[in-house]
Formats: C-alpha cells, structure tokens, sequence
C-alpha cells in the first residue's frame, strides 16, 4: 500500500511541476506576443483544458484519430512554448509568425474542444439488444409449447419400391447401312434358305448390339 502511495506521489508530484513550468512557459510567450494582462493567463489555461479534453477522448476509446490530432497540437503548443522560453527565443523582439500563431490559438483551441467535448456519440443499434432480450424468453416459451416426448410414435417409413428399370434409348441407324444390312439379308436367304439371325447380322456388319437389334427390327 506505501509503495503505490509512494508512486502515486511521485507521478501527481511531476504533474504538477510540469504543469507549472508549462503554464509560465505559456504565459510568457503569450505575453511576449503581444496578450498583455488577463488574457496572457487565458493562453495556458486553454492549451492545458485541449490537452485534457484529447486525453479525456483518448481514454474513451472513440474516435482515436482526432482524439490524437488534437492531443499532438496541445502538445506542439506547449512544447513549442517550453523551448522557446529556454533561450531560443528573444521575447523582447517576437516574429511575426509567433504573433500570428498566438493570436489564432484561441479560435483554433475552441474549434478542437468543441469537436472533441460535444461529437455526436457512436450509434446504437437498439434493435439488436432487443432481439437478444426477446431470444431467451421466445426459446423458453417454445420449450414448454412443444414437447417431444408427448409425441406419438412415428412408425418407420416403409421402403420405397425399386423404380422400373428404364427403356434404352433408341438407336439412329444410318440409312446406307439399313440397305447394306438388306443386301446381307437376301445374301444370307438366297445361300441358306432361311433368314439371318441379329447375332449372324452383327457378326457381318461389325456394329454393336443394339445397333444390330435395331436393324434386324427394320429388316422384318
């Protein structure tokens, strides 16, 4: 418990050191820069409320990338003010790009706090939490709706009668060989007596069976 005390110490110690150094840093650029009075204070005060406002989004996890934007020209400001004030820099006799810069940090700061503090949060699908609120209980209500075990037995189905078997597609004989076929026919008829056969007329013409069988059919 001492130890994390001791690191907590340590850590609000070097916040608040560097947040005073900065904050005179500022105060004397700004008033180097012309912002005399009051307004000179303003300046630190606006770098550090951008700081925390990036650092805020940052820590949400939203829209990391102008959370970071903003977070880097916070820290350019306040870095550039710290070195500048380290000698770099005559305050007595401050360019004009620095007025410049000085004078428009205050629009720039409410521009980037605006966007950061007041963005419009990330939408909601509201329909999809109620569809998984209403799951649980439609599952619950059809459990007790229907009940498997109150089922009648269901006899076994009975097997299906085989399918017939199917008819060979017909055979397309050519027209030349039907009149050679006819012309081995009446050879056979005129040497033997008798009409050639299907397994005599397929030996004679060389073509598969069901081609012989569908000429045979044709020579009848």
């Amino acid at each position: 418990m001492r130890a994390h005390l001791a690191r907590v110490d340590a850590v609000l110690v070097q916040a608040v050191i560097a947040a005073a150094l900065s904050f005179a840093h500022l105060h004397d650029v700004a008033s180097a820069a012309g912002q005399d009075g009051w307004k000179a204070w303003a300046y630190p005060i606006s770098v550090d409320l951008l700081l925390v406002a990036a650092w805020r989004r940052l820590r949400s996890g939203e829209a990391k990338a102008a959370g970071w934007c903003w977070f880097l020209i916070a820290l350019a400001a306040s870095l550039g003010a710290n070195v500048a004030t380290a000698g770099l820099l005559d305050l007595d006799h401050v360019p004009a790009w620095l007025r410049i810069l000085v004078a428009g940090w205050p629009a720039v700061a409410f521009l980037g706090g605006t966007l950061l503090a007041h963005s419009p949060p990330a939408p909601h699908d509201e329909t999809t939490d109620a569809v998984d609120e209403q799951q649980p209980e439609d599952a619950e209500g059809q459990e007790h709706a229907h009940d498997p075990a109150s089922d009648p037995p269901v006899p076994p189905a009975a097997d299906p009668a085989p399918a017939p078997p199917l008819a060979p597609p017909p055979v397309a004989v050519p027209a030349a060989l039907v009149e050679h076929a006819r012309k081995v026919a009446a050879e056979h008829h005129t040497r033997t007596g008798t009409a050639i056969d299907t397994p005599t007329l397929r030996a004679r013409l060389g073509v598969p069976p069901p081609m012989a069988e569908a000429i045979a059919a044709q020579l009848t």
